[in-house]
């Protein structure tokens, strides 16, 4: 039996605050079919394809990652749908860790724009879950807001993943003066669908057009406005990542919350990101990374596991996202870079 199968992990990834990080978000491309005035710039100036991992060096830092103790592992970009060939990574990864038990869970954020062509392959593949980027359900706002539009695919491809199976998150970003009217139709829209819905606050990270401070929204308010009309029940589901749950007694709907400025979760941070490019971010809103690209393609797989300590030494307490600061982006880099 497999060492990973019999819970048999001999060096954990243990950072420097006893944190046992068990979670890998991989960015596997920083294109993306829309601009999301939040997240990147309009013009924004892609990586060289001669930058980007390989899939055969994904899957060999993935592998990695696993024998050291991750046991999720969560696809994103950029739009990772967009990535020519990912479904043969995603099969890849699939037959190599879901089929043998090593990883518990391999899932996907994306913005839904391609989800109606691979949502029942995806399924096939040992996809159970996935989220879904959706910030307002009017056409002229989400084409405002995408610089794109498309919004019926989105929701095509959205009804197709669930479908074949496949369970759903909405992930809404909450805006004041955008879309903050929205969010309770949204959540009222999601859960009678079957779709679970989290509210983000905006991070500030990178350049962007929304200007952050007028657009902030505390979700404590969104919270305390919505218990006004709704109960609110605390339930202790947790998916990996930073949200908080509440069931919604009167829809019977899940809504959670990821309060980066208002309330952090960094002290129970489970989690590292990992760029298309091959470097590895220990934090979201810090700049302390190592580089595993380097790692793996000069000292390969030796190099890569001591990469991997090195990494845990260096991974931060906790970010700098404070709300007064919001205007002035805490690290340069914008989120699709980074993965979201």
């Amino acid at each position: 039996m497999h060492a990973r199968q019999t819970g048999e992990i001999q060096r954990p990834l243990i950072d420097s605050y006893g944190r046992q990080v068990n979670y890998l978000r991989v960015s596997v491309t920083d294109r993306c079919d829309f601009r999301c005035t939040y997240c990147m710039g309009e013009n924004m100036v892609f990586l060289p394809k001669s930058e980007v991992l390989s899939f055969e060096e994904i899957q060999t830092i993935i592998a990695q990652f696993v024998a050291r103790g991750v046991r999720k592992v969560r696809l994103t970009g950029g739009e990772p749908l967009v990535r020519r060939d990912i479904m043969k990574l995603i099969a890849a990864l699939s037959e190599s860790h879901l089929a043998q038990g090593t990883l518990d869970e391999l899932t996907i954020t994306t913005n839904g724009s391609q989800l109606a062509r691979h949502a029942a392959e995806l399924a096939r593949l040992g996809i159970r879950r996935i989220n879904v980027s959706l910030d307002t359900l009017d056409n002229a706002l989400f084409t405002e807001i995408t610089r794109r539009g498309r919004l019926s695919q989105v929701l095509e491809g959205i009804e197709a993943a669930q479908a074949v199976g496949i369970a759903v998150k909405l992930n809404m970003v909450a805006m004041k003066g955008v879309n903050e009217d929205e969010i309770i139709p949204m959540m009222e829209w999601a859960h009678a669908r079957g779709y679970e819905l989290t509210l983000i606050e905006a991070m500030p990270l990178g350049e962007v057009a929304l200007d952050r401070a007028d657009a902030h929204l505390s979700l404590k308010q969104v919270h305390d406005r919505i218990a006004e009309r709704f109960t609110l029940e605390h339930i202790a589901k947790r998916t990996g990542g930073p949200a908080r749950y509440k069931r919604v007694t009167e829809t019977g709907g899940t809504l959670g919350f990821i309060t980066p400025l208002s309330h952090n979760f960094c002290e129970s941070c489970n989690r590292v990101r990992l760029t298309c490019t091959g470097q590895l971010y220990m934090c979201l809103g810090q700049d302390d990374r190592v580089d595993l690209r380097a790692a793996l393609r000069e000292g390969g797989v030796e190099a890569l596991d001591a990469a991997l300590d090195r990494a845990m030494i260096a991974k931060p307490k906790g970010h700098d996202f404070v709300a007064e600061r919001i205007q002035t982006p805490s690290v340069v880099r914008h989120m699709s870079v980074t993965g979201g």
